[in-house]
């Protein structure tokens, strides 16, 4: 048996909720809404399709159905818009997950929580100052996203299937992430490399242009939104991935957003690096040798995330 909660039911949290169903990762979903009746037409919605999945028992509750959630997901808040950046949401989503967590932490105090909702960074920040959990227990999405984003985009460069791909993005979800490209690889040939030995009959591939490569993994949750008013698909599949790998009996690396307690000279953020998932939560941090640049970039990335919290309410 594996309870879920999902607290907030627009495109994100139905979308996970659906994708938890039909993978059959979840056998109890509660859907948890300030629009009760929203959350109720998502759950009817998705509960009706359930005789063609695994077995699963989905509906629309209130805060005391999450008792004995073994995961509780949070993704609620208001999305981005047209032109706004995840940091523009930030007061706002911020004052939303302040009256969330005494309520939820109440009925749920052993789940592992999941931040989903934007800016994810601040409000996994947030999230661990004011729960009072242990911080094992609080995961933000992190750059989990723009690593799928990532590794996609590089398959694509070089025509090969997606999961030969090991590559991370590190830093804030937003304007600062960036690529550690010493860790990346393709089946263990360095990046550097793949252009020659990805080059089938004598063609000829042109050098990886980082920078592009880059500011398309910077930019798609900006041009997804433009085309089509909302990301979810992505981050859903990702979000899913974080479930799968806490139900798991084997820990999993990934790039996910926990609080920074002096590595890489970083303290007091939570910002993503590699971190070990397993079904205890947070297992710990996995922190490769990176470059000398490859760290002012981090640092960077936390001082940008920094000046965002000293600016608000927590």
């Amino acid at each position: 048996m594996n309870k879920i909660t999902i607290i907030g039911t627009g495109s994100v949290g139905s979308t996970i909720a659906y994708t938890l169903t039909v993978t059959g990762l979840a056998s109890e979903i509660v859907m948890i809404d300030i629009n009760a009746q929203k959350a109720m037409g998502e759950a009817m919605d998705i509960r009706q399709g359930t005789p063609f999945c695994s077995p699963c028992t989905i509906y629309a509750g209130n805060y005391s159905d999450a008792a004995g959630s073994d995961i509780v997901i949070i993704s609620s808040g208001i999305a981005r818009r047209p032109g706004q950046s995840r940091l523009d949401l930030a007061q706002t989503n911020v004052n939303i997950t302040k009256s969330i967590i005494p309520e939820i932490v109440r009925y749920a105090p052993d789940a592992v929580y999941v931040i989903v909702s934007n800016p994810v960074d601040v409000l996994t920040y947030t999230f661990t100052k004011l729960s009072g959990l242990p911080e094992n227990q609080i995961i933000g999405s992190g750059t989990i996203l723009d690593t799928a984003r990532l590794c996609a985009r590089l398959a694509e460069q070089y025509e090969i299937n997606q999961q030969n791909v090991h590559a991370y993005v590190m830093g804030e979800h937003g304007d600062s992430l960036f690529v550690p490209w010493s860790l990346a690889n393709i089946s263990n040939i360095p990046i550097a490399d793949c252009a020659a030995s990805f080059a089938v009959g004598g063609e000829h591939r042109p050098p990886l242009d980082y920078a592009e490569v880059e500011n398309y993994v910077r930019k798609s949750g900006a041009r997804v939104i433009e085309r089509k008013g909302a990301t979810f698909y992505a981050v859903t599949v990702s979000v899913c991935h974080i479930c799968k790998c806490l139900l798991s009996g084997i820990d999993t690396t990934m790039t996910v957003s926990t609080m920074m307690h002096g590595e890489y000279g970083i303290s007091d953020v939570c910002l993503s690096v590699l971190n070990r998932v397993g079904h205890k939560g947070v297992q710990g941090k996995v922190l490769p040798k990176l470059t000398d640049d490859e760290i002012v970039q981090l640092r960077h990335s936390a001082d940008c995330l920094k000046t965002v919290i000293n600016s608000l309410e927590i």
